[in-house]
């Protein structure tokens, strides 16, 4: 079980999505991660910064694994280019 931290980037990307019910999405796929690496919808990613890629409905949420804390950076719609 991991603890998760949001870190300001990603609050701030967060609190800019408009429709609560996906912000709502968010936050629950991102508390699921809890339990990683059993969760799913999870990519490893190759030759990026953040280790891995969680895909919630058209959003993607890059975070890493650090000393049993889950980090999460940032917030992105696939439809448009990672920030």
């Amino acid at each position: 079980m991991y603890s998760i931290e949001w870190q300001k980037k990603a609050r701030k990307q967060l609190d800019k999505i408009a429709d609560s019910d996906t912000r709502r999405e968010i936050k629950n796929a991102v508390i699921t991660l809890a339990d990683f690496p059993s969760a799913t919808q999870v990519k490893r990613l190759v030759n990026h910064r953040h280790e891995y890629r969680l895909r919630v409905g058209r959003y993607r949420v890059l975070f890493d694994v650090v000393n049993g804390h889950l980090k999460v950076y940032q917030f992105w719609s696939f439809e448009s280019v990672p920030l």
